[in-house]
C-alpha cells in the first residue's frame, strides 16, 4: 500500500512538471516576438520575385542576383538559422506578408507612402527612380513628353505604374492626348518582349534594371535621358508590428552596415556594373 501511495505521489508530481513545462512554454511562445521565435526554430521563411534581374533571377535552379548576395551578407547575423525561400509573383508578396504566410519580402520592393502606411521598410537597398525604355532608334520618342499618344508597358502593382499613370495624368493637363493605352503585365520580360517587337512603344522601369538590360541586350533597346516621377528607392519589407520589429531591425542593421563597409559599392557593381547612393542611416521619407 505504501508503494502504491509513493508511485502515486511520484506520478502526480512528474505530471504537475510536465503541466508545468507545457504552460511555460506556451507562455514563451505567446510573449516571444518574430525574430525569437525564428532563432528558437532555427528557419525563416522569405518571399521573392525571382523575374526582376539583376536584383534577383533563377539560374540553375537557384535564386541569384544582387539582392540574393546582400541578402546572404544580411543573415551572417542569424548563422544557425535555415532560410526556405519561396519564389512568388510580385503582386502577391505583400498580400502575402500580409496574411503571415511567410516573415519577410527581400526583393526589390519601391517605398511609396501607401506602402509605408502598412508595412515597414528596412533602409534602402538601391535607387528606384522610374526611367523610360523605347527600342534602339525610334527617333519619335526622345522624352516623356513624347508618349502622348502611344502605348507604355509596366508591372501591374508596381510604384514605376504609379509613376507612369502620374505621367499621363501630367501629360493631360498640359494639353497633351496622354498615353494612349498603359498596359500591364505580370512581369517585366513580358513588357521588354512585347517592346522588342513594337507591340508596345515603351516600357515604365527603375533605371537600376534598365542599364544591365542594355548590356544584355546590346542594340535593341535604349534609355531615355530623362527619367519620371520623383526619387526613390527600393528596399526590404516586414510586417509593421511590434512582432516583427526586431526582425525588420536586423535586417536593416544589415543592410545599413554593407553600406558604410563598401560590400553593397561592390556587390552593385558586380549586378549593375555601376554604383549607386542610398541613404544607410534612416528609411526616406516617401515621395509618391
Amino acid at each position: 500500500m505504501h508503494k502504491s501511495f509513493s508511485l502515486i505521489r511520484t506520478l502526480a508530481a512528474t505530471l504537475t512538471g510536465s503541466v508545468a513545462l507545457l504552460t511555460a512554454t506556451s507562455g514563451w511562445a505567446q510573449t516571444a516576438d518574430l525574430l525569437a521565435r525564428i532563432k528558437a526554430n532555427k528557419e525563416i521563411t522569405i518571399a521573392t520575385e525571382a523575374r526582376y534581374a539583376p536584383f534577383e533571377s533563377v539560374e540553375n535552379g537557384k535564386i541569384v542576383g544582387y539582392d540574393a548576395d546582400l541578402m546572404q551578407y544580411v543573415l551572417k547575423a542569424l548563422p544557425d538559422v535555415k532560410v526556405k525561400q519561396l519564389d512568388l509573383p510580385f503582386q502577391g508578396l505583400l498580400p502575402g506578408l500580409d496574411a503571415k504566410r511567410f516573415d519577410i519580402v527581400v526583393t526589390a520592393v519601391t517605398i511609396n507612402k501607401d506602402r509605408a502606411s502598412h508595412f515597414a521598410f528596412t533602409v534602402p537597398v538601391a535607387d528606384a527612380t522610374t526611367g523610360v525604355l523605347v527600342r534602339a532608334g525610334d527617333k519619335a520618342i526622345a522624352t516623356p513628353t513624347d508618349l502622348n499618344g502611344k502605348t507604355v508597358g509596366s508591372q501591374t502593382g508596381s510604384a514605376q505604374l504609379q509613376a507612369l499613370i502620374a505621367l499621363d495624368k501630367k501629360l493631360k493637363a498640359d494639353g497633351g492626348a496622354g498615353i494612349k493605352q498603359i498596359k500591364q503585365y505580370v512581369a517585366f520580360d513580358e513588357a521588354y518582349a512585347d517592346l522588342a517587337v513594337g507591340r508596345i512603344d515603351a516600357v515604365a522601369q527603375s533605371v537600376a534594371n534598365l542599364g544591365p538590360l542594355m548590356k544584355a541586350r546590346p542594340g535593341v533597346f535604349t534609355i531615355l535621358a530623362q527619367t519620371i516621377g520623383p526619387k526613390t528607392y527600393f528596399a526590404w519589407v516586414g510586417r509593421k508590428d511590434a512582432d516583427s520589429a526586431s526582425l525588420v531591425k536586423l535586417f536593416s542593421d544589415g543592410i545599413a552596415r554593407a553600406n558604410r563597409d563598401g560590400t553593397m559599392k561592390q556587390l552593385q557593381q558586380k549586378w549593375f556594373g555601376s554604383t549607386m547612393d542610398v541613404p544607410a542611416d534612416a528609411v526616406p521619407e516617401p515621395t509618391m
